[in-house]
């Protein structure tokens, strides 16, 4: 027993002492809302799709990078192109319209072997990098569609834990209500000691005395508690030995 509830002598009629096994059932009844609120499935799905949305968002940053990046070396790519392609053209027009002379027309030739060379090498390299642009803006486009299905399902399930919270509150309150009424039937010193046995009793402060037995820890008391219990006062507001809950005959 608390030094903070130690009460000599605490009287209560009968009736105020019975109420507050009714008060108890409705704290009772309050707290397994609160535990159902708190245990709803839904707090688990959505914390666990904000962590999957955290890890998209930022997988979807290194995509959008790498998109960026390959397109950019795509454009090179196709960049080193233009002065080769420019260059054989020039080369091969002059083949063609007789304006190579005879020394320079075998090194023209073994030139503009060596820039198709060159210009299959860097295609190449353009188509290579092609290939990987389509496979990095593929999967961009998939972590983007990803994302969109995460946002659209954890509204959904944000909406459907809402609309459960919303009921259980209305719940809590009925009960709330319902509790108030009986409280006010109790004296309130008595109120306050079993608000305070509730608090550190695992939220039950008072318990029926049946037979010999607390229904609060489901102990039988000893002979020498039966007998104080049955000697003692109606109105006599009694503590179990075991619990220290309050005990209502």
């Amino acid at each position: 027993m608390g030094a903070d509830d130690i009460v000599q002598g605490m009287r209560a009629t009968p009736e105020a002492q019975a109420r507050l096994l009714e008060v108890q059932v409705e704290d009772s009844a309050k707290d397994r809302v609160e535990h159902r609120k708190r245990s709803l499935p839904e707090h688990a799905q959505i914390n666990a799709g904000k962590v999957e949305w955290a890890q998209v968002n930022k997988d979807l940053v290194g995509s959008e990078t790498l998109v960026g990046d390959t397109r950019i070396e795509l454009e090179k790519a196709e960049a080193d192109l233009v002065p080769v392609r420019e260059r054989i053209a020039r080369n091969q027009k002059r083949v063609d319209d007789g304006l190579v002379g005879a020394k320079e027309l075998a090194p023209m030739i073994e030139e503009i072997a060596h820039l198709k060379q060159r210009i299959l090498n860097l295609e190449d390299i353009q188509l290579e990098v092609m290939e990987r642009l389509e496979t990095a803006t593929a999967e961009l486009a998939a972590l983007q569609k990803r994302r969109g299905e995460l946002q659209k399902s954890i509204r959904a399930v944000m909406a459907h834990r809402d609309e459960q919270l919303a009921e259980l509150d209305a719940e809590l309150a009925g009960h709330s209500q319902k509790r108030d009424g009986l409280a006010a039937g109790i004296p309130a010193d008595l109120l306050a000691l079993y608000d305070r046995i509730r608090g550190r009793s695992g939220g039950v402060g008072a318990a029926k005395l049946e037979g010999k037995r607390c229904s609060g820890c489901q102990l039988e008391a000893t002979a020498a508690a039966v007998t104080r219990y049955q000697s003692a006062p109606k109105d006599e507001v009694l503590r179990c030995e075991d619990c220290d809950r309050i005990l209502v005959r």
